[in-house]
């Protein structure tokens, strides 16, 4: 199975997250296969809404507000959209995170592999965006995914800092408006095991909400 990773760099002035999984998926992420994207039509205006809480299901603070980029990705949030919808967040562990680098979840399985197994779907095209239209800040929500620039599927991360070294190689399909003080209370990980997490907080329930 493949592992869906974030990498950070050195150069950009974090933790480097080098992955861990099977082989190929080993090294620095690739721009080859990424696809330009037009911007969808303008629809409803919603925003995803996470509830975080910790192993014991006590609430880590207010819920986490993401405003969605349909401009940038459409395809990833048209994705987004429908897992949560049916429930599919539901329960999931952030099982990778990284200070001053990342916190990633959205993976059933809670080992980085979970993929098209879980969800049913196929894996996703990527919608990267160039540095001048959108960058990896603090509070951008992007997509996870394996070596293969063309592996997302389920699997996010909500960046705690500025990550340069991100931009143009991983999708950005939102931003975090509200509960950023939660995403900082996310525990993190064991640095030794490339931010691994024993008895993660979790996602209680991810919804659909008007902005």
């Amino acid at each position: 199975m493949r592992r869906r990773d974030v990498m950070g760099g050195v150069a950009a002035g974090l933790l480097a997250a080098p992955a861990v999984g099977c082989a190929q998926d080993q090294g620095a992420p690739r721009a080859a296969g990424a696809q330009p994207v037009q911007a969808a039509p303008a629809g409803p205006e919603e925003r995803l809404v996470l509830e975080v809480v910790d192993a014991q299901g006590r609430p880590k603070g207010p819920p986490v507000v993401i405003q969605f980029q349909p401009e940038l990705a459409p395809r990833h949030v048209e994705r987004i959209k429908a897992l949560a919808a049916r429930g599919f967040y539901d329960g999931t562990p952030f099982h990778r995170v990284i200070e001053g680098f990342m916190a990633q979840g959205g993976d059933k399985t809670g080992t980085g592999t979970g993929g098209s197994a879980q969800t049913g779907m196929l894996d996703l095209r990527a919608e990267f965006s160039q540095p001048g239209r959108a960058r990896f800040v603090r509070g951008t929500v992007g997509m996870a995914r394996g070596g293969d620039p063309n592996s997302a599927n389920s699997q996010f991360f909500i960046m705690f800092a500025p990550a340069p070294g991100l931009d143009g190689q991983y999708t950005i399909w939102g931003r975090v408006v509200s509960g950023m003080e939660t995403v900082d209370a996310i525990k993190r990980g064991d640095a030794a095991r490339n931010g691994q997490v024993t008895g993660p907080d979790r996602i209680a329930r991810a919804r659909l909400a008007p902005a």
